[in-house]
């Protein structure tokens, strides 16, 4: 974990970036003091707009699987993005675009959902290639969005490893105007006069994981010993019996590993 951005804080870092999805993120999650994000993977809109609504004051990304939700519509999609500007969070629609560059990119700007009118940030396999970019940055860029490449994955067995991940990098690299960083466990020991965020799901600090193959790590670890900048927490948040109890200790966990790792513990 050798890179000297790790050690500053986030609003530091805006200066490394063009894309304005990333400078807002950074700056968001210094006014808010938080690194916490919320994966909302339930299947009713009421449930989705509750946990936006309650948890909102706590995280500073909003991570949904909009294609899950048995009950979308426009009206959805109008609310959340009235409790985004309530609570002062961004949106991340997890959809992990896979295909080729024409075909992404009517996915994410037709469609049922529109994805591209509401949310912020959304992510992409590398696999087919540079493409993949360059079909969502022509609907992305003009919108002011944020691309995220699957890196890595917090799956046991995942092929997302060594030169794929590597070669991720280098592709993000090559786009940086659009894409603004991973989903990864860990920072990446590449491209270091390049700045990128790093999102981290599989986080829990009561289970090692699950029966489907979901590996968890700790804040501290993700944030601390991986040098990543964003813990992404579903079940261990949505599943409690205290859902805003619970997201409270997870944000304080992220933000006491975050001020360690800067030098203000």
């Amino acid at each position: 974990m050798a890179s000297s951005y790790i050690a500053k804080p986030y609003s530091e870092r805006t200066s490394g970036f063009s894309n304005p999805t990333a400078i807002r993120l950074l700056r968001l999650m210094d006014e808010k003091k938080t690194n916490l994000s919320v994966a909302a993977d339930v299947r009713t809109k009421k449930e989705l707009l509750d946990l936006a609504d309650k948890l909102g004051p706590y995280i500073c990304v909003f991570k949904t699987h909009i294609d899950v939700v048995d009950d979308f519509d426009q009206d959805l999609v109008n609310q959340l993005k009235a409790l985004a500007e309530k609570h002062n969070f961004m949106i991340f629609e997890d959809r992990k675009f896979a295909d080729i560059g024409n075909t992404v990119k009517y996915q994410y700007s037709s469609g049922v959902y529109h994805i591209a009118s509401w949310s912020d940030i959304t992510n992409a396999h590398p696999l087919p290639g540079e493409g993949i970019i360059k079909g969502l940055k022509e609907v992305g860029l003009p919108l002011q969005r944020g691309l995220l490449l699957l890196a890595e994955m917090s799956s046991a067995g995942s092929l997302a490893t060594g030169a794929y991940s590597v070669e991720a990098v280098h592709m993000a690299a090559r786009n940086r105007d659009f894409v603004i960083g991973f989903i990864g466990q860990r920072r990446m020991p590449v491209e270091e006069e390049h700045d990128f965020l790093y999102l981290t799901p599989g986080v829990s600090m009561a289970e090692p994981g699950d029966s489907l193959g979901q590996q968890y790590r700790t804040p501290e670890q993700v944030i601390l010993d991986s040098g990543c900048d964003v813990i992404i927490v579903g079940r261990g948040i949505y599943g409690a019996n205290d859902p805003v109890a619970k997201a409270q200790e997870y944000r304080t966990a992220g933000w006491n590993a975050y001020l360690k790792r800067i030098g203000q513990a």
